[in-house]
């Protein structure tokens, strides 16, 4: 016969106590981690992977972490290629709290549930794991209730995903771990131009001195929004009083950016020596506000653009626009293999609405990260200790 209907498990008073009770266990015994959900770029149907999954976001969330005596799985293994951590974890959330982070308005977790692929951040262990699989049905329908997620977790291998989180432990995952173009720029340098003089003869003291009659523009430069005022500079000599100086209007290309060509308007008089011409103004833009996250490009000759994300900027000792950015996330648009070229401009187009953003590059490297958790070379100084080669029987006695 049916159960009787007076008395029943599923109240909704208890059923609300509990999971209370479960959520203040878990803010009592639990660790703050950080949730980050993945977001698929390029996934392959056939096999289900995406080696370029993105994690845009962290959410810091309270779980407990069911392991009592460490992390499960087979530890640390010795291998002939190097060292490897297989550590897995069981982490524990409150349906509840993890359906309010759901609903949050700054919330880009677009699942009701904990998914697999995504990440959790622990930073009590400096460690990211990756889920696995969630357990819904644990413990078992107590007072007819499902009160938690239980997410079976491994430790996560970095195989160049890209993180843009605001979280300094997540973010040195990827500055350590990702490969790296290490391209070192210099600073976009202004207008050049050089005078000649027209001299005319003097009498002794004077000498001779004369007056600008030719200009010669030698860089354009670049990123002038306004053209430059043109200042000449010097020439003089002590034994006389310098008269009027000369003056010039640089001509200024508006869709380039750059000065195309100087008018000379006045000569000037009492020059014995050639002036320097000094280019003013312009609202010539800043080129050294590069930051780490902003997105770089440059346009290859093959009409190709090549861009990255900057992981890391190291300045010269000078601490001016000379600059080394390491970029990560390194991909051309039309899908094939190419390298940032020497001699041509570095884009920001993180911030491409700000003119000025140019920086010429003078050199470009690869940086393998992911060679530097190696230990090849520690095992084999290592095996020197025991065995040497140099003999003619290293496994035999010793000679």
């Amino acid at each position: 016969m049916a159960r009787n209907l007076y008395f029943s498990e599923k109240v909704r008073s208890e059923m609300d106590l509990y999971a209370d009770l479960v959520i203040e266990a878990l803010k009592i015994y639990g660790q703050d981690v950080y949730y980050l959900p993945r977001e698929l770029m390029n996934e392959d149907d056939l096999l289900g992977e995406d080696p370029t999954s993105r994690f845009p976001t962290s959410h810091k969330i309270e779980m407990y972490i069911e392991n009592v005596e460490g992390f499960d799985g087979e530890g640390d293994l010795f291998t002939r290629f190097g060292v490897e951590i297989r550590d897995e974890a069981t982490f524990v959330v409150a349906r509840t709290r993890f359906s309010a982070q759901v609903r949050r308005p700054d919330n880009e977790i677009t699942v009701d549930r904990p998914a697999e692929g995504d990440l959790i951040y622990l930073p009590l262990a400096n460690k990211m794991f990756e889920i696995q699989h969630v357990e819904h049905e644990q413990p078992f329908y107590q007072i007819e209730n499902l009160p938690v997620y239980k997410m079976r977790c491994t430790l996560f291998e970095y195989t160049g995903e890209d993180f843009d989180t605001s979280i300094e432990g997540i973010q040195d995952i990827e500055k350590t771990g990702s490969y790296q173009y290490k391209v070192c720029v210099t600073g976009t340098a202004d207008a050049e131009a050089t005078a000649e003089l027209g001299f005319t003869t003097y009498d002794s003291p004077i000498g001779s001195v004369g007056g600008v009659k030719l200009i010669t523009l030698d860089r354009g430069g670049a990123y002038y929004t306004t053209a430059p005022s043109v200042r000449f500079v010097g020439g003089g000599d002590s034994s006389f009083t310098l008269g009027d100086s000369a003056a010039a209007t640089a001509v200024f290309d508006a869709a380039s950016g750059t000065v195309t060509g100087i008018t000379l308007t006045d000569s000037g008089t009492n020059y014995a020596t050639l002036p320097t011409i000094q280019f003013i103004g312009g609202n010539l833009g800043v080129d050294s506000d590069y930051r780490v996250g902003d997105t770089v490009a440059q346009q290859l000759s093959s009409t190709a653009t090549i861009s990255g994300e900057i992981q890391r900027i190291v300045l010269d000792s000078a601490g001016d626009s000379d600059m080394c950015l390491f970029l990560a996330h390194v991909g051309t648009d039309d899908g094939q293999y190419h390298t940032f070229a020497a001699g041509g401009e570095l884009i920001n187009t993180t911030r491409s609405g700000i003119i000025g953003r140019g920086l010429t590059i003078v050199g470009v490297t690869e940086d393998n990260k992911i060679s530097e958790t190696e230990q090849n070379d520690i095992f084999e100084n290592l095996s020197d200790d025991f065995l040497d080669f140099s003999e003619d029987n290293p496994f035999g006695d010793p000679q």
